[in-house]
């Protein structure tokens, strides 16, 4: 006998042997620079060919490839693969964006969803008319569906309730859970009671509704990208660590300081390291906000995320883990994403008066039409409406979303917001004082008149083969001068470069006075310094008065060279021959004055007044100590980028009010409706859902500052 499968049945066996061949994904690959189907395309399709893999997916939106092929399967020789075909690629060991928590609350958004049709289906019969036993059975049937489905989907409120309650505190899933309990209460009981109402859809409807509202909540969070999870992404890992001469492929966590580690071209660097090879060019763009790339020469150091244009390289390993400098920005970014300004503690502080109040409203609405209308059950409507639409969810966004979206909105302009607080002191600003030397001017060299010819082609090798600034000035300085024929280039960081010029060792660098020399052979040229503005310097101070800001400058240079500065910037302004507590005390005594200071410095000398200040800004060429005691470093060159981080600040500033007055605009319209009994428990979820998604729309714009 032969049994016929429906053709249904027929129809989904193959996708269904399809789907269970492929399997889960088992891999995850971060593919950075895809940007449209082609690459896609090529991605899947090289993957595809690998020994090993059965299948391979590309989303274009996440930058990611899932992979299904075996469990432990190394994927080194896919990503060499990759490389080959022109695409950078290096695994992630998590799946991104789409975590279990928003699987978990698109699964329970779904039952509610699928529940509260079927329920309305049976509704819509009791309101046509059914009657007696058929209502009553209708009801029940509702029943068997909505109290099992609310109990599951709403869970998430349930458990955040819970969590409340036993530290005696009130938080916002508080009443939610306290209007979805009652209405399925008061709907269990009018079914047991044979009423003639049922309100299980209501119950459902208001489950899913909230549940929709956190899920666009967790896309719309997604929409401001965290800078942090950007700089976690890029991080690989694994890596190949050269053990005993041979290539071994290992776990990222596996490597320790002072291991040799090998890098093909197009890897990014997954530690701090320092170059073992003669020379090769970097992608800094990550770290430094620069597109164009670098060379560096044999002993320079590398950090965690850049990018090796050339190779095969070998390095050694400086820092890992914690320690290296990929991983310190992520903190810092994560710092201040989770930004808490005064206004997180007014959100908190309302919020903490509001649960209560709005608790306190809707018993009192209870005893009100209950007293008014005799009617419990109209009277228990109105104050589950009122306990939902008083919802303080908008109130609790409105300074995260901003945060979020601000700091990494800067981060992608080349800033990086260290500090929790620096957005709403950056707002205020009304004067700013800049460090002059290294931050307003740069200090260029020029090779002395006496330079023979011939040497003056050595220094123009050795100069062409550093990317220290001052080296970049006598490159700018012998632009006509054919460089001469060296070898055996090295680049001895903090002093200098070192070749070969026909036999004769040459040198660029510090002198034994200080001073910077060129040394061919035991013959020393002294370099002539000088020092000149920044290209942006006179932009940037120019928009900065502009914005109706008070720009001064201190410096500890001498009277007559501060004052030429001062000049060419057109600064009024200017402080010479300042030590570094004269610094500190200048900017106390502007704050004595009720003056809000912004200070911008590079040096040592700088980071007592940079500390004091009510905000500040390094360069991302300052030395470590001023940048730890900066509010917003400067990852880039140039200072343009000021001028943005005060605007940004203000635009903060500006949404943060605005969604404090959206939220009160809500609540000024919606509370009134819920006590008059104009807002049904739909109509309540539907408002409170919202008017959290106007807040963090209205929180994106800041973007656009």
């Amino acid at each position: 006998m032969t049994v016929a499968a429906c053709p249904a049945c027929s129809g989904a066996a193959p996708v269904a042997e399809s789907v269970a061949a492929r399997g889960m994904p088992t891999h995850h690959l971060v593919l950075p620079n895809i940007h449209c189907a082609s690459c896609i395309r090529t991605v899947e399709d090289t993957l595809r060919a690998q020994p090993g893999i059965r299948d391979a997916r590309v989303n274009l939106t996440l930058k990611r490839a899932a992979i299904t092929a075996t469990p432990n399967a190394d994927p080194t020789p896919w990503i060499t693969a990759l490389s080959r075909a022109g695409h950078e690629a290096y695994e992630s060991d998590t799946a991104p964006d789409r975590d279990a928590a928003g699987r978990d609350l698109i699964l329970r958004l779904g039952v509610a969803g699928f529940a509260m049709m079927n329920v309305m289906l049976l509704s819509v019969a009791v309101w046509s008319g059914a009657a007696d036993a058929t209502r009553d059975l209708f009801h029940w049937i509702s029943a068997m569906i909505a109290l099992p489905a609310a109990l599951f989907a709403a869970q998430p409120f349930f458990r955040n309730a819970w969590s409340a309650l036993r530290a005696a505190r009130l938080n916002m899933d508080v009443p939610i859970s306290l209007a979805i309990l009652l209405a399925c209460g008061m709907s269990l009981f009018e079914t047991m009671e044979g009423g003639d109402h049922a309100y299980f859809d209501a119950a459902l409807s208001l489950t899913f509704f909230l549940l929709a509202g956190r899920v666009l909540d967790a896309r719309m969070r997604r929409a401001a990208r965290s800078a942090a999870h950007d700089l976690a992404a890029l991080e690989p890992s694994r890596v190949t660590r050269i053990e005993a001469g041979e290539r071994v492929n290992r776990p990222l966590t596996d490597v320790a300081a002072g291991d040799t580690l090998w890098l093909p071209a197009g890897a990014r660097l997954p530690v701090d390291a320092e170059l073992l090879d003669d020379s090769a060019r970097i992608d800094r763009s990550l770290v430094t906000g620069e597109s164009d790339p670098v060379t560096r020469f044999r002993g320079a150091g590398l950090v965690a995320g850049d990018v090796t244009l050339t190779g095969p390289i070998t390095v050694r390993a400086t820092a890992v883990g914690e320690d290296t400098t990929l991983r310190r920005m992520a903190r810092l970014v994560a710092v201040a994403e989770a930004a808490r300004t005064r206004y997180t503690g007014l959100a908190d502080r309302a919020a903490a008066i509001y649960a209560p109040a709005v608790h306190l409203i809707a018993f009192a609405a209870f005893i009100g039409w209950t007293w008014a209308t005799g009617d419990v059950r109209h009277a228990l409507n109105v104050a589950v409406a009122t306990l939902i639409i008083t919802c303080p969810c908008a109130l609790g966004l409105a300074v995260p979303a901003v945060a979020t979206a601000a700091t990494g909105s800067l981060f992608r302009r080349g800033m990086l917001v260290t500090s929790d607080t620096a957005l709403e002191r950056l707002a205020g600003i009304d004067t700013v004082v800049f460090d002059k030397t290294g931050t307003l001017t740069r200090a260029t060299l020029t090779p002395p008149e006496s330079l023979p010819r011939e040497a003056e082609g050595i220094l123009a090798a050795l100069a062409a083969a550093s990317e220290h600034p001052l080296s970049r000035s006598l490159v700018t300085a012998l632009a006509g001068v054919r460089p001469a024929a060296i070898s055996d280039v090295r680049e001895e960081a903090g002093f200098g470069i070192h070749a070969i010029w026909s036999g004769r060792p040459a040198f660029l660098g510090r002198g034994g006075d200080g001073e910077t020399v060129l040394r061919i052979g035991s013959k020393d040229w002294p370099m002539q310094r000088s020092e000149s503005l920044l290209p942006d310097a006179r932009a940037t101070l120019d928009a900065l008065r502009s914005k109706g800001l008070d720009v001064r400058i201190l410096t500890g240079d001498r009277a007559d060279k501060a004052a030429r500065t001062a000049e060419a910037l057109g600064v009024d302004t200017v402080e010479a021959e300042m030590t570094p507590d004269r610094k500190q005390a200048y900017v106390a005594a502007l704050q004595a004055e009720g003056r809000k200071v912004l200070m911008v410095g590079d040096g040592l000398n700088d980071t007592a007044a940079l500390a004091a200040a009510d905000a500040s800004i390094a360069p991302g060429s300052a030395l470590e100590a001023s940048r730890n005691a900066a509010d917003v470093i400067l990852t880039g060159t140039g200072l343009s980028r000021i001028g943005d981080a005060l605007s940004m600040a203000k635009a903060s500033r500006s949404r943060i009010l605005e969604n404090f007055g959206l939220a009160a605009a809500y609540n000024a319209v919606a509370i009134p409706l819920a006590l008059a009994g104009l807002a049904t428990p739909l109509w309540a979820a539907l408002a409170m859902s919202a008017s959290s998604v106007t807040v963090i729309l209205n929180a994106l714009r800041v973007r656009r500052a």
